[in-house]
């Protein structure tokens, strides 16, 4: 494996010189103008309120040895509770989905699960 070596054309200053012959053509003491400010920021959304409780256990039957997370008895409607695992696999950096009323996790999350939840304002959060 051989070095590669500079190239001989090289700028000798830090930058590019390619618009230098522009700033000619420009009249004395020019400044650009100030970009047009955009849209105001959109308010975030109002938070929607947390379930009063959480049942967090792991499970491996059926999952051919595998661990899991369940979350169950969220009482969250099918697009809340999709909301709810989407942002808490994103949390927890792991797969997981929706199997019929609960947000299941891959792998032993327990404690991480229930700290996200608690944080999540759910009140009484049971771990099993």
């Amino acid at each position: 494996m051989t070095k590669k070596k500079a190239p001989v054309d090289a700028p000798a200053g830090p930058f590019n010189p390619a618009f230098s012959a522009l700033k000619d053509r420009l009249p004395a003491g020019y400044t650009p103008p100030a970009p047009a400010p955009g849209p105001a920021p959109a308010a975030p959304p109002a938070p929607e309120k947390a379930p009063a409780r959480a049942v967090v256990r792991m499970e491996r039957k059926g999952r051919g040895g595998k661990e899991a997370t369940v979350v169950e008895k969220l009482d969250l409607d099918a697009r809340a509770l999709a909301a709810w695992s989407d942002a808490l696999k994103r949390a927890l950096g792991c797969g997981g989905g929706v199997e019929d009323d609960a947000i299941v996790v891959q792998g032993d999350q327990r404690e991480r699960v229930a700290r996200w939840l608690e944080a999540r304002g759910v009140r009484k959060v049971t771990r099993g």
